[in-house]
């Protein structure tokens, strides 16, 4: 069990966030959240627009949206835009809304093997400020404090005072999202650690924390390449191996929160023993220390250090690229197997060589191609996370951030009562 965290806090503490009566009880609050949460989205995904044409693509009554688009108003999540209304020269124009990226900002944090990151994302997904350093040191109460002071660093070096809305934390292993514990994550040696509860006795702060990958397909979902898709697989490759689930809205756990835990998949033509005592698995295959492990053993950089690696094949080293598309190559065999099971409408691969490297992508996509059972359109269908280097920063805020455009009459009540017991 993790220790309590240092007395590292992040100000201020949620003392501007609009006052919100806690949400109703039942079917009204319910649907009340919900329909706050449809315009929300709305905006989110067509803003600036006017409240008619969000009633027209909602199917709400123009009473509706008046009404939550107020309550949005004076939460501080939207706002008129004047500026962009359309003048026909008849009537009064109407004034469309757009989100409000001027008041809250939301703290993110991720949590690698080697390193935190540390960021400032505003209300659209867009990464204002980011910090990634190595870890002093893997106890949990040194990563929490020591992401703690970055994240008050970050706030402090802010010209114009944005409002923390809460913090977001995403990790790699099996990590309940219900209290934000970490489960298990057998690369740092944690066990039952949580996470969200040390964070929060850090900052004072709403906290939300979840596993990388599940994260990452949330903000893939509401501000990347996955928005509008029906099915989705997300696979999320560092030093620790994951994949996450998404149908319709929901986005798959599992009842042990084990659901996409990929890294002991069976890989073909990988025969690298795995701690878990198997030979050829994914993660042993592909994952970040193995793979710069063998770049060095064979020459192509100098330390065994993945940053190492990537850097010099995004130089133009040949010997760096290979080695990179190998792996591209390695993850399209495990990726037409997963195709083959779930049969999702897109595959989001958050791997940085795919994601930066033309030659890694369309390695995978070779792979994938021809390892598959049924065809398919692969080139559209298998594509790179879209959010390249601020992958991390983003991953730790759409934790916080899916909630709030889930329902953000109760986020913003859970915020309020937080920041008044902090």
């Amino acid at each position: 069990m993790a220790r309590n965290a240092p007395q590292s806090h992040v100000e201020p503490v949620l003392r501007g966030v609009a006052d919100v009566r806690a949400p109703d009880s039942g079917v009204d609050g319910a649907r009340r959240g919900a329909s706050a949460a449809t315009v929300l989205r709305c905006v989110l995904d067509h803003g600036p627009i006017a409240r008619s044409a969000i009633a027209r693509a909602t199917g709400l009554s123009p009473a509706s949206v008046t009404g939550h688009s107020a309550e949005l108003a004076r939460l501080g999540l939207i706002r008129d835009r004047p500026d962009a209304a359309r003048v026909s020269g008849v009537g009064r124009p109407h004034i469309p809304v757009d989100l409000d990226t001027c008041g809250y900002v939301i703290g993110a944090v991720h949590i690698a093997v080697p390193h935190i990151t540390a960021a400032l994302v505003d209300l659209r997904g867009r990464v204002l400020a980011r910090h990634q350093a190595p870890h002093t040191g893997v106890d949990p109460s040194r990563v929490v404090g020591h992401a703690c002071d970055a994240l008050a660093a970050l706030l402090a070096r802010r010209e114009r005072p944005l409002e923390p809305l809460g913090v977001g934390v995403a990790i790699g292993g099996r990590v309940d999202s219900a209290t934000g514990t970490v489960l298990e994550h057998p690369m740092l040696g944690w066990r039952d650690v949580p996470l969200r509860d040390m964070f929060a006795a850090c900052t004072g702060l709403l906290v939300r924390a979840d596993g990388h990958a599940r994260a990452l397909l949330a903000a893939e979902r509401l501000f990347g390449v996955a928005r509008g898709s029906a099915s989705v697989m997300q696979l999320v490759v560092g030093n620790v191996v994951d994949a996450a689930f998404a149908t319709g809205e929901a986005i798959q756990h599992g009842p042990g929160f084990g659901a996409g835990t990929i890294a002991h998949v069976p890989v073909e033509g990988h025969d690298g023993l795995c701690p878990c005592g198997r030979a050829g698995c994914l993660q042993q295959a592909v994952g970040e220390r193995t793979v710069a492990a063998r770049a060095h053993a064979d020459g192509v950089i100098p330390e065994p250090d993945f940053a190492l690696l990537l850097d010099a094949a995004l130089a133009g080293s040949p010997a760096a690229g290979a080695v990179l598309t190998e792996r591209a190559r390695l993850l399209g065999r495990a990726t037409a197997l997963l195709i083959d099971v779930f049969d999702p409408e897109l595959v989001v691969a958050a791997e940085p060589g795919v994601m930066l490297l033309p030659q890694a992508l369309a390695a995978l996509h070779a792979e994938v191609r021809g390892r598959l059972a049924a065809p398919r359109d692969v080139a559209r269908s298998v594509v790179a996370g879209g959010f390249g280097w601020n992958t991390a920063a983003i991953a730790g805020g759409a934790v916080v951030l899916d909630a709030l455009y889930r329902d953000p009459l109760a986020l913003l009540a859970t915020a309020r009562r937080v920041g008044n017991a902090a």
